[in-house]
């Protein structure tokens, strides 16, 4: 029988892997803020056993014997026999990180260990032998003493049928050291007719030598997986010993050690070599797509059986046929867009490790508080808002919240408070991310502000462009750089990335009292519900949730600014026109404001009147990149398919706002 192809298993490996490393974060820092639940160690140890044994599985020998010894050290914690403090939390945490690490590596075709991983399993090697100091190029006590280890390893008759190989635990003793094979042989209880033989089950016995500097916790480790499934002797070889070498036997060994040099072939998985990803998706989501699937069967088929048959005293139910399939469609269209969402939860997870790290950098005491994890956003959204929502949490940290000595002195608690909010706004979601800091240093912005020559010396600001003002490029209060903030290379991209995906970002404060940031963004970047208006021969979609009103001007009421531009009075305060056929140059548009139809839009707390011909009614449009079919086009967001068959633009509302306020300004 051949072997088995396990590179179609990769992919998920690496996927429970790397959620089974999420957990053992959240539960490592659950023990960091001082929880005593013995549940947490549990979980801990439970995600490291199933990294280690898939790891093992699947032959990637380095993450295994790496898992190994972090097991090796949960187990003592887990057992009680060694208690729970910061720098072991700080060990497990590093040891997590490199991990991941690990795994990218190796999911990538990689060699997952390098030489800070190797370190650090040396740490971990070190404090499982019971070393508590160790310099960093020493042995460990229990490797110093002797020269190897002799090994006697007796695989009990069911060891090949829990999915483990004598072969791979061979090949990960060779990681440690120059492994000998002395002896191999058949245990007395094996049946001795070849017809009596199952090919399921071990009868063989090995008697090894392992060469080397190694502790024989790390020897130990080696065969934690097959724990209960062998009968197993470790015993040291003294160096005395060791002088005479022992000729193997005359058998060849298991597997051959590699040299040293010799690089290692790349390892090609299924998760190095696509590009895709997958969701998991609940079974009630699935249910509902099916049960969807017979109403639009059942539909599918009334509808075949009228025009088969069809006359005209059948129009009514041909009729009633055509609304229940516009029903089942739309219902379907909600269950298939309803499987890519996923709750933000997944994004939020991040940041309690990320507040603890910056706690201790920065010497500040932050108190992290999450709400609405399980608000729930398209898996594109998701993947793309992680870094935005990191910049602002590290911004908040490093220039919002105080010292604790700066808080004391202001009458506050030592310790800040951070917190986000993810919550639905109409067809957005909106997170919030807030702290009870000295809020944004409004002197010091105005002061760079007039530096950089974006504000005249001495203009009055409101408090909304002092706020507008951090979003420039490359804009920076401070005095020096750090590898956290002050390079001017952050709000700035957080608004760009918001923007790419249709959001919105802004900003309040409130000095001495704290700042809050506001993120909204779509539910989804694949269908959004558009108004249809014609300019000219063309047609455009100027999407639903930014519109605020449309009207018809009279001439009166339209004003001439310099530099061409006009603004008419809405709601006491002057906007800006934009007319659409020019800025997209359409042909045979009105050009006659007062016989056209301004359609006031609104994007980050600015508004502006889009000059459009005529309103030709609401529709949801299923959104095609403009730019993967042809070229970025600024003021244009993507295109889509109308009921007739003909392409109809998608407006970028955050564009042409810019460029109305431009206008304006002007």
């Amino acid at each position: 029988m051949g072997a088995v192809d396990l590179t179609q298993f990769h992919k998920t490996f690496f996927e429970e892997s790397l959620e089974g490393l999420d957990a053992m974060e959240a539960a490592l820092l659950a023990l960091d803020s001082g929880s005593t639940d013995h549940e947490l160690v549990h979980t801990i140890f439970r995600a490291a056993h199933s990294i280690k044994g898939g790891a093992a599985t699947f032959g990637f020998a380095e993450v295994a014997a790496f898992t190994h010894v972090a097991e090796s050290l949960l187990e003592e914690v887990r057992s009680e026999r060694r208690g729970v403090d910061g720098e072991l939390i700080d060990l497990l945490l590093r040891s997590v990180d490199c991990l991941r690490a690990m795994l990218d590596h190796t999911s990538h075709g990689l060699p997952a260990a390098d030489a800070d991983s190797e370190a650090l399993r040396g740490e971990l090697v070190r404090l499982v032998s019971g070393e508590a100091a160790p310099a960093p190029a020493a042995t460990t006590a229990a490797a110093a003493s002797v020269d190897g280890w002799a090994i006697r390893f007796v695989a009990l008759p069911h060891l090949l049928q829990t999915g483990n190989d004598p072969l791979r635990l061979f090949r990960e003793l060779q990681q440690l050291g120059r492994l000998d094979v002395c002896r191999a042989f058949v245990v007395d209880a094996a049946p001795t007719q070849l017809a009596e033989l199952d090919p399921g089950q071990c009868w063989l016995g090995w008697e090894l030598r392992l060469h080397g500097a190694v502790a024989r916790a790390e020897v130990a480790a080696v065969f934690d997986w097959v724990e209960g499934d062998c009968e197993l002797a470790i015993e040291p070889i003294a160096p005395a010993a060791s002088a005479a070498p022992v000729a193997p036997v005359a058998v060849a060994p298991p597997v051959a050690a590699p040299a040293a040099s010799a690089p290692r072939p790349v390892r090609e998985t299924a998760a190095a070599s696509s590009e895709g990803s997958s969701i998991r998706v609940g079974i009630d989501k699935v249910d509902a797509l099916i049960n969807m699937m017979g109403e639009l069967v059942i539909t599918q088929s009334m509808l075949s059986d009228i025009g088969e048959h069809f006359h005209p005293s059948q129009l009514e139910r041909l009729r009633e046929g055509l609304l229940q399939l516009e029903r089942n469609t739309r219902e379907l269209q909600e269950s298939v867009m309803r499987i890519r969402m996923l709750p933000i939860g997944s994004v939020f997870n991040r940041f309690p490790r990320l507040v603890r790290d910056l706690e201790r950098k920065l010497g500040k005491q932050v108190k992290l508080e999450l709400h609405g994890e399980h608000t729930e956003l398209d898996k594109t959204v998701l993947e793309k808002i992680g870094d935005p929502l990191v910049h602002l949490v590290r911004n908040a940290i490093d220039h919002g919240l105080e010292s604790p000595e700066q808080r004391r002195a202001a009458g506050k608690n030592e310790t800040g408070t951070l917190r986000l909010d993810a919550y639905h706004e109409g067809g957005n979601i909106v997170v919030q991310i807030s702290d009870d800091g000295a809020g944004l240093n409004r002197a010091a912005i105005v002061a760079k502000a007039e530096q950089r020559g974006l504000i005249r010396p001495g203009q009055e600001v409101d408090d909304a462009e002092v706020a507008e003002l951090i979003f420039q490029p490359g804009f920076s209060t401070a005095a020096q750089a750090t590898d956290l903030s002050g390079r001017g290379v952050g709000m700035d991209v957080v608004r760009r990335n918001v923007r790419d995906l249709g959001g919105s970002v802004g900003v309040r404060s409130q000095s001495g009292k704290g700042s809050v940031f506001t993120i909204a963004l779509p539910l989804t970047l694949a269908i959004i519900d558009g108004l249809v208006t014609a300019v000219g021969e063309e047609r455009y979609i100027v999407p639903l949730i930014s519109i605020v009103e449309s009207l018809r001007l009279r001439p009166e009421m339209v004003r001439k600014i310099a530099g061409g531009g006009e603004v008419f009075h809405f709601r006491n305060e002057y906007l800006p026109i934009m007319r659409l056929h020019r800025a997209f140059g359409c042909n045979a548009a009105i050009t006659e404001i007062e016989r056209g139809i301004v359609v006031v839009v609104e994007e980050e707390g600015r508004r502006v009147g889009l000059l459009v011909d005529d309103l030709l009614g609401q529709q949801q449009a299923v959104v095609k990149s403009l730019e993967a079919h042809y070229q970025r086009v600024q003021g244009i967001s993507g295109a889509t398919i109308l009921s007739d068959g003909s392409v109809a633009l998608i407006v970028d509302v955050c564009g042409v706002v810019r460029l109305g306020q431009r206008s304006k300004a002007a």
